[in-house]
């Protein structure tokens, strides 16, 4: 054991003497195993208050980087700023680069002017595509960590993801989905903003391998490309239903859930259960109006937090142990609601 502190830190931190601290750094023996403990316990602590230390008055800039509807770019954006002032002591700011539909040329072209400018890390939310994979990877060798957030870009040589593990949301869609229908009823809508979010083909994933699997499966069409927008989503929906008029159930992956209730309702169609992602304030208001069943959703101020503490590590003032775990998944209900949002 070769400790980065002086002994005589030790073991002041570990209230023992000099020698004791000796006969454990070098294995002499003649120690109780109590005090043994109390002497590592020693240097971790010292370990813990030096990268304490380390963050104190450290300043940190980030650039948060996210194609997505404004509903829930601007839940992530709240997310962010109520969770910088708790990093403390290091100090976080966020540059905010958020659109409801980007080009992949614009979202490389805003990578690109990062990787110009700097940035102690990035943020991302994009298409998992062959153009914005190369982009993530010259921000990394350039030394900015990205981290994925939501949706992943497995190949890009990103720093990790955060989020829910969406292959076990489209489960749990599936697992509900199939309790309210028991048994025999006419095809499920699933609808995905576009297939080329990796999170979104992953919950789709998920949630088909569950109905495989069920002793009375259940056929599904779909929609994608409508990126979540209520006018888009809505006229695709519209064009489904005169096509498949006895759908009977719907999971939205993708979002646009009040202009898909509403294309239904102009349709004079019902449905018997509808399951959808994240509480924002649309979402809310449908579950409020028994529009929607039910909502998985998980704390994006979790996400938020993870992804400072993941920057953290990789400038060097947290553990390179240190790890953070997908989001846990939450269901919330018409009975469960948030006071606000």
């Amino acid at each position: 054991m070769k400790p980065d502190y002086p002994m005589k830190e030790i073991a002041y931190q570990a209230g023992v003497s000099l020698a004791t601290v000796d006969r454990v750094l070098h294995g002499r023996g003649g120690v109780r195993a109590s005090t043994v403990d109390r002497v590592r316990a020693a240097i971790g602590e010292l370990q813990r208050q030096t990268e304490t230390a380390l963050q104190s008055g450290r300043r940190f800039t980030i650039d948060v980087v996210m194609e997505a509807p404004q509903r829930f770019s601007g839940s992530v954006q709240k997310a962010f700023e109520a969770e910088m002032p708790a990093m403390r002591p290091a100090t976080f700011r966020c540059r905010f680069h958020l659109a409801e539909t980007m080009e992949e040329s614009e979202i490389c072209a805003i990578l690109a002017k990062i990787r110009k400018r700097g940035s102690h890390g990035v943020v991302l939310k994009a298409p998992n595509s062959a153009e914005i994979t190369a982009s993530v990877g010259r921000l990394t060798r350039k030394g900015i960590p990205v981290v994925t957030l939501v949706t992943d870009i497995p190949d890009s040589g990103r720093l990790a993801y955060v989020g829910l593990d969406n292959r076990e949301a489209g489960r749990t869609a599936a697992y509900f989905i199939l309790g309210f229908l028991k048994g025999g009823a006419g095809p499920v809508l699933v609808s995905l903003s576009s297939t080329s979010f990796f999170g979104e083909k992953e919950r789709e994933q998920g949630f088909r391998e569950v109905l495989a699997q069920s002793a009375n499966p259940i056929d599904t069409v779909s929609i994608s490309e409508g990126f979540g927008k209520d006018r888009t989503t809505g006229a695709q929906v519209a064009g489904l239903i005169k096509r498949y008029p006895d759908i009977c159930a719907i999971y939205s992956i993708g979002g646009g859930n009040r202009a898909i209730a509403n294309a239904f309702k102009a349709a004079g169609k019902g449905y018997s259960v509808f399951v959808g992602h994240d509480l924002d304030r649309d979402n809310i208001d449908l579950l409020r109006q028994n529009r929607l069943s039910l909502v998985i959703h998980h704390d994006l101020r979790q996400d938020a937090r993870s992804a400072c503490q993941l920057i953290l590590r990789h400038q060097r003032l947290l553990p390179a142990s240190f790890d953070v775990a997908p989001s846990t998944i939450g269901i919330a209900t018409p009975f469960n609601l948030p006071v606000a949002v």
